[in-house]
């Protein structure tokens, strides 16, 4: 199953790499949307908030350690697609020894921090002691969700983006098998849905593993391998250091939003969290998209086609653009109906705040295709500070967007800080993209 994206025409195999991984990224998305729908609809409004309240906690922990797996394999997809599988090899044990020591050091530092950034954050009292026990939780299960990221990056890395949607789509049966039992016969409530996600998670793992085990001889892994060699591990650490800390800017930034939109209690959280899921729904296909420019643009790179690079982000840009029309339509006329699934009871006063979210996010569906297929595609090619960069303006756009919305306590504009802090990521990574490009045509050129 592993595809070599060094060959063929770029956009058909741009196309073919993203569509596993788009379902694989909803079914992803299904987990927490399935926690959503189970606690809203069977505890409570409050619960829900809870649980959304924390969402931006989430992401930062997880995206913080999905940014360095994602980085740590960027140098294996370049060895691949150099054809040397005995460097890659290498890659590979070095990528499991940091992720372990990395999993180790968040897990112990976001367990500590937990309580006092939920203050920190102005999360509602009547909604504290959910929110405090489901984000534990789901901290404490880091392992298995690294142990997962890991081996999904890794057989992405090699071209295989199939296998990781299949067990992510076990997974997620699983996962709503074990909401259900755990919040309708346990009645464990929000922290029912946590222990549920990171069990279901875990579970995705473990099968990805023996998957490499069996099935890829190419990945067959010596005890030499798993020695930290500094010249590797320099590169990754290199690498995935700054793809980690743009996934935490970002989600710092959604922080302060969540900070801001706390201010205007449990009723607006529970609507931004509804809209939020919707969104997230819509704009897998980015994420995808991005995943595979990262690999498509590193196996290039390690096959010296900057040519085909330029073909790759040509098709990228297109691809979305004509996905971000249609999405926007159908999010405009019926997104908003989906609220259904993620609230029992009347819905009518959340309705129109769902509609103002999701209006805000179809206008600027374009700038985020970008932001996600060339900050991806720009780290696959081996830089890593330079897309950190636009991580930082995407900072900064959407945190003064969101102290102002805080200081207006103006629900609008929680909702604007996203769309604005991808204008300025956009802008800045297009910029970038260029000198990139032309960076490496000289350099190939010489040689």
């Amino acid at each position: 199953m592993q595809q070599d994206m060094t060959v063929g025409s770029p956009a058909k195999a741009i196309i073919r790499f993203t569509i596993p991984i788009f379902i694989g990224n909803v079914f992803q998305q299904f987990y927490s949307m399935v926690d959503t729908i189970i606690v809203g609809k069977f505890v409570g409004t409050k619960a829900l908030a809870a649980v959304g309240s924390v969402g931006t906690i989430m992401f930062l922990i997880i995206g913080f350690m999905l940014g360095l797996t994602a980085g740590f394999t960027v140098l294996t997809a370049q060895r691949f697609g150099a054809g040397d599988m005995r460097g890659m090899r290498k890659t590979v044990g070095s990528a499991a020894l940091l992720s372990l020591i990395m999993s180790g050091i968040m897990t112990a530092v976001s367990m500590a921090g937990m309580k006092a950034l939920l203050k920190f954050m102005n999360t509602p009292e009547d909604i504290f002691a959910d929110a405090y026990r489901y984000i534990m939780i789901i901290c404490a299960g880091i392992f298995a969700t690294v142990l997962y990221n890991l081996l999904s990056s890794i057989l992405r890395a090699i071209g295989n983006s199939q296998v990781p949607l299949y067990f992510l789509i076990v997974s997620a049966l699983l996962n709503v098998v074990l909401d259900l039992l755990f919040i309708l016969v346990f009645h464990m409530g929000a922290a029912g849905a946590a222990y549920a996600t990171v069990i279901a998670q875990g579970v995705s793992g473990v099968l990805c593993l023996i998957y490499i085990i069996k099935k890829v001889p190419e990945l067959k892994l010596e005890r030499d391998d798993f020695r930290l060699e500094s010249h590797i591990a320099k590169m990754q650490v290199g690498i995935g250091i700054p793809m980690a800390l743009q996934y935490s800017i970002t989600a710092i930034g959604a922080m302060m939003v969540q900070t801001s939109l706390n201010m205007l209690g449990s009723g607006a959280v529970a609507a931004f969290t509804a809209a939020n899921k919707i969104e997230q729904i819509a704009t897998q296909a980015y994420v995808a998209l991005g995943t595979t420019m990262a690999t498509y643009c590193a196996q290039n790179m390690g096959a010296g086609a900057i040519k085909r690079i330029r073909q790759g982000f040509c098709a990228a840009t297109i691809g979305g653009g004509i996905y971000s029309v249609v999405m926007g339509f159908a999010l405009v006329f019926f997104g908003k109906y989906l609220t259904y699934l993620f609230v029992s009871g009347d819905v009518s006063g959340i309705m129109d705040q769902v509609q103002i979210y999701l209006t805000c996010v179809v206008i600027f569906l374009i700038p985020l295709n970008i932001v996600n297929a060339y900050r991806n595609g720009i780290q696959g090619m081996g830089y890593g500070i330079l897309p950190m960069m636009a991580g930082v303006a995407e900072l900064l756009g959407r945190g003064v967007v969101a102290v102002i919305a805080g200081i207006k306590k103006s629900y609008w504009g929680a909702c604007m800080a996203s769309p604005i802090a991808w204008v300025c990521a956009s802008l800045l990574l297009l910029v970038m993209y260029f000198f990139v490009i032309r960076q490496q045509e000289k350099r190939f050129a010489r040689k």
